[in-house]
């Protein structure tokens, strides 16, 4: 096996993905970020590369601690700073490297051509202002409203998540909402402005199931509506398999499988995919059986290999060594992290 570097495979793929007429969007390439800590400078993303399309669905999915939270905010320089950074890589929005534009563009960007869904709605919102003070910022900071005029939009914008009463909502304070409630409020602020890419953050966290149905039916119906591409991050499989188009498959810190959604649930290549999938319950087991689990954890930072990260959490020797495994094609679209052991022969006996 011939080694490649990860950055290189994945614009082989995005090349070959776009031609002339492309509708790309977003195109991530070799991107690290890392953490500035007591033991030093830790990684927490390894040479991550994707694309998105306008109008698009991609997913990012894994277990916490992989890296997915991490990609989202160094997309728009969210990282929290000082110790938090992007050490490498191109995150081209538009054909224009944000990574490299100065700190005015990137407010301009932020909400503005790029809207963020973050986890947790009560941390997200301000406990001390109303609701409507809070979304009508987001028009007198990128629109340049007036008081009145930001008021009325933040309603309005209310009443397109499909909040009741927006007028009155708009008044309340946070605490007096429910969690799909708050939920809706961030989707207002994270879509006021129509961008052109929404990044949803594990949209759904803490909801139950009813509430989460609607959440994302709602997320859907305004992406139809406005024709914006979306990145969804989470760790469930089911809302990857109802609501994306294409599927970024992280295990810590990097990207172990890309493909088209309906391929990657027929045909997952690597273990570690394998694993995710086969850990979803099932109708068809007997009642009380026990979940299929995948063994061991995700490293720390600290202890990451520089190999194989897989083989290294299942605690086996990777024939490749300390080299990282090769980034490659192996049908149209479909990309995995090819290393012997993870994908290919006894792979397929492990997960």
């Amino acid at each position: 096996m011939t080694e490649e570097d990860p950055a290189k495979a994945a614009d082989r793929e995005i090349d070959g993905k776009h031609g002339p007429a492309s509708q790309e969007l977003l195109r991530v390439r070799g991107l690290v970020s890392a953490f500035d800590t007591e033991r030093g400078l830790l990684k927490a993303v390894d040479g991550v590369s994707f694309s998105v399309d306008r109008g698009q669905t991609l997913g990012i999915v894994g277990e916490s601690g992989c890296g997915k939270s991490v990609t989202a905010m160094s997309l728009i320089s969210l990282l929290p700073r000082p110790a938090g950074k992007v050490l490498a890589g191109e995150v081209l929005f538009k054909g224009e490297d944000l990574q490299k534009v100065s700190e005015k563009r990137l407010h301009e960007v932020r909400g503005g051509e790029i809207g963020t869904i973050f986890q947790e709605p009560m941390t997200a919102l301000n406990p001390v202002h109303r609701i409507g003070r809070q979304v009508s910022e987001v028009f007198r900071l990128h629109k340049k409203m007036d008081k009145k005029e930001a008021w009325e939009a933040a309603v309005e914008a209310l009443r397109m998540t499909r909040i009741p009463s927006p007028e009155v909502r708009a008044g309340d304070y946070p605490h007096q909402l429910s969690g799909g409630m708050r939920q809706r409020v961030v989707i207002a602020m994270a879509l006021a402005c129509q961008p052109d890419l929404l990044i949803a953050d594990e949209p759904t966290t803490a909801l139950d199931v009813t509430v989460q149905a609607q959440i994302l039916d709602l997320i859907q119906g305004l992406q139809a509506e406005m024709g914006m591409a979306v990145i969804l991050i989470t760790h469930d499989l089911g809302v990857i398999a109802e609501n994306c188009d294409e599927v970024v498959v992280m295990y810590a810190g990097r990207v172990v499988e890309r493909a088209p959604v309906k391929e990657l649930f027929a045909n997952p290549l690597h273990a570690y995919t394998r694993g995710l999938l086969n850990s979803i319950p099932r109708l068809s087991l007997p009642p009380k059986s026990e979940l299929n689990t995948i063994p061991g954890m995700v490293a720390a930072l600290s202890e990451m290999a520089s190999g194989c990260r897989f083989c290294q959490r299942l605690e086996r020797e990777s024939s490749l060594g300390d080299k990282r495994p090769e980034f490659r094609e192996v049908s149209s679209g479909h990309w995995v992290e090819a290393c012997p052991e993870c994908y290919g022969g006894e792979a397929r006996e492990i997960a």
